[in-house]
This record gives structure tokens, sequence and C-alpha cells, in this order.
């Protein structure tokens, strides 16, 4: 088996060997090649945030004019790691009072619902942990793990202000999951499956960031909802609740949060990807998988820059207004937009695909869907635009009325009077 073409089948049959060679072999061989995956995954997953955690704080320097960590090691680079070893021997408190199975359990859950996730994530064509034919559905299903985490984290602390960030949990973390999963089911439904594989395949000719721009853009900010990253930190906004859910955390299990957030935001930048920019294909991607891996790579640090972009750059919206975004907004163009991709998809499938030969038929496709998304946020964005005047001038009419009523209050009084007292008229009119 030739390693280039396929590095995963050459390293499970190279390990199956040795293994029988000391007596593991059948059934047991096989356990130990899923304990073995698991480790290394989920080791992966725990020594990215290292990298990913020097590369935003150096990113986010450069955006504030700032230089960021330069002072342990070469430019700063080995800051993380000083970081990780002061978590490690910190103190470890608990709190009076807290439920200590809960407390100790949710640093655990935020991170284990990250690394789950990248289970079905398609590195290549033939580099992933498992092709789930439901994967689309167990990424949202293992992801809201995370969301769990946190409310169990804020409420076992025994603190008001970790309870207060618990209950923000709630309205924000579970009300943005409905707007991402509607945008889900758009990519879903131009592949015809919910395999993360097919979905990559699917957009070999035309990226779904094209046929479905409404659904990307959805996607994309309900996923750093999600996250609970700037702007949307409304779960630990310090200057409110001094740290959110996590005030009573101290040690590597306030670092495990930490971990499994900076895990999240880079995982939202891989899903991006595969979802809506074609994961793993490209020039030359089918050629060998570590071309494919190269592309995956790209696109995913690509959405991940616009992530960090955004948390350099926007500030914390207020919780009423992030709300209204979701509810007013976000779930009715999610549901626009797959009506406007079934009614498209349909009419083209029907009447216009076979007028085109097979080469051109993506294209068609794809820019018909574009343009129906195009009509979709000409319509949504009138609408949003005569609501927020129409706002805008209600605010402005009930802060202006009392002012006019009582110059019209004056002004009756002054003509009544007929002996001119302007003074007791205006003493009168403030009365």
């Amino acid at each position: 088996m030739d390693f280039i073409l396929d590095p995963l089948g050459f390293i499970r049959e190279w390990l199956l060997s040795l293994l029988a060679s000391i007596g593991l072999s059948g059934d047991a061989g096989q356990i130990a090649l899923i304990v073995l995956g698991t480790v290394v995954v989920g080791g992966l997953g725990l020594t990215l945030p290292l990298a990913l955690i020097y590369i935003e704080r150096r990113l986010i320097g450069r955006f504030q004019d700032r230089i960021g960590p330069n002072r342990v090691g070469w430019e700063g680079i080995f800051q993380t790691v000083a970081d990780a070893i002061k978590l490690l021997i910190k103190e470890d408190i608990t709190p009076v009072g807290a439920d200590k199975l809960i407390y100790n359990l949710a640093p655990v859950m935020a991170v284990v619902s990250v690394l789950t996730m990248w289970a079905i994530l398609p590195f290549s064509y033939n580099i992933f942990g498992t092709d789930l034919n439901v994967g689309a559905l167990y990424f949202v299903s293992v992801g809201s793990l995370g969301t769990l985490a946190i409310m169990l984290g804020g409420w076992a602390s025994n603190n008001k202000y970790a309870l207060l960030g618990a209950f923000r949990t709630v309205a924000q973390m579970v009300c943005y999951e409905v707007p991402m999963i509607l945008a889900i089911l758009v990519p879903v439904l131009l592949s015809s499956s919910m395999s993360m594989n097919s979905i990559s395949r699917a957009q070999d000719q035309v990226w779904f960031l094209f046929s479905a721009p409404v659904a990307a853009f959805i996607f994309f900010i309900t996923s750093v909802a999600e996250t609970g990253r700037a702007p949307f930190d409304l779960l630990e906004a310090e200057s409110e609740i001094v740290a959110g859910f996590n005030i009573e955390y101290s040690g590597m299990k306030f670092g495990m949060f930490f971990v499994g957030e900076f895990l999240h935001a880079f995982t939202v930048g891989a899903l991006t990807a595969t979802l809506f920019l074609g994961g793993w294909t490209g020039p030359w991607a089918e050629a060998s998988p570590f071309i494919g891996m190269f592309w995956f790579a790209l696109k995913a640090f690509l959405a991940y820059f616009i992530v960090i972009w955004m948390r350099a750059t926007f500030p914390r919206i207020r919780i009423d207004h992030m709300l209204e975004l979701n509810w007013k907004y976000l779930v009715p163009l999610a549901l626009g937009s797959i009506l406007v991709t079934m009614l498209v998809d349909k009419l083209y499938a029907e009447y216009l695909q076979a007028l085109f030969v097979e080469g051109a038929q993506a294209y068609v496709r794809g820019g018909l869907l574009f343009l129906g998304n195009v009509a979709l946020a000409a319509v949504a964005f009138t609408i949003a635009t005569r609501a927020a005047r129409y706002m805008r001038l209600k605010e402005e009419s009930d802060k202006y009325m009392p002012a006019v009523g009582a110059e019209h209050g004056h002004d009756d009084h002054a003509d009544h009077d007929d002996h001119g007292h302007e003074v007791h008229g205006a003493v009168v009119a403030a009365h």
C-alpha cells in the first residue's frame, strides 16, 4: 500500500501487523487502534490551542496597534507555554457550597464537546475519523454539550455572578442554535447528504459559499455566537458580571474552559470550510491526501482569521440587541434561505438542467441559486432598513413629545391671560 495515496491505511496495516506480532490480533487489535486514534486526535486537539492562542494574541496586537507577546522566547513564541505552566501550578480551589461532582465535570465537558466534533471532519478525501451518514446532525448534537457545560459550571459554583452567566447561556447560546441548524440544512439540501465528506465533495466545482451566501453568513455569525466570543461574549462580560460563569474556577479547570473556547473558535473555521468553502477540495486535491489537507487547513485558517478579526474590531453588544438580531432577523432570514434554495433548485432540476451540457450544469445551478440569494438579501435589507427607520422615528417622537406638550401649554396660557403675566404662565406650564 502506497503511503502517499493512503497514509492512514498504510499506518493502520503496519500497526495491525505490529500488534499481531505481540499477540493482539482480531478484535483486540481493532480496539487498540481505535484507542490509539482517539488519543492521537485528542492530543492534537489539546496541543493545537497553544499555537492558536499565540497566533491570536499577535494578530489582535497588530489590529489594535500593539506588539503582543514578545518576551518569552523568540518573538514571544513560548508565552503560551509559560501561561499553561502557570495554570498547572496554581492552587485548585473549590468554593464552599459548590456541587463538587458537577463543578469538576463542567470543564471536562467543555473540552470534550469540541474534541468530539473533530471525529467527523474530513481533512482529505480519505483522512477522517469516521464518515457518518448523519455527520451534520452529529456535530450539532455534540456541540450542545458545550452549552450544557457552561450552564452546569455556572449553576454548580454557588455564586450569583456565575449563575447570571449561566442564565445568559440559555438566552444566547440556545437561541442561536435555531438559525444555525436552519442554515446547516441548506448545504444538506444542495448535496443531498448529511455526510460531511459528501458535502465537501459536492463542492468540487462550485462552493456553497456562492450557491448559498445567505446561509453561509448566518451559519458563521451564529457559530461565533455559539463560542461566546466578542462581540457575543455576554457569558463572561467582566464589566457587568465580573467574569461570568467561570468566576469560581481557578488553575487548570479555568484553563480547560480557556482551551475549549479557543479550540471551538478554530473548529468554527473548520466547519465553515467544510460546509461552505469546499473542505479539502481544490486543484490536485485527489492526487494526494496531503494536498487535500493543505487546502482544508488553508480554508479553515482563513475562516478562523475572520473570527479573530471580528473579536479585535467589534465592541460587545447589548443582550437585548443580540436577542433581537437572532429572533427578528436571523431566524426569518434562515427560513427564507431554505425556501429559496428549495424553490430554485427544484425549478432548475425540472425545467433547466436538461438544457445544458454536463460540464456547465453545476455553474448554471450555482448562478441561479446565487441570484435567488441576492434577491432574498435585498428584500431582507429593505425590510430591516424600514424597520430601523420606523424605530428611530418612534424614539425621536417619544423623546420630543413632552417638550412639545409643554410648549403648547405655555402658549395657551399666554393667549388667555388678559394681563400678560408671562412669568406666571411659565410657572403654570412648568408645574
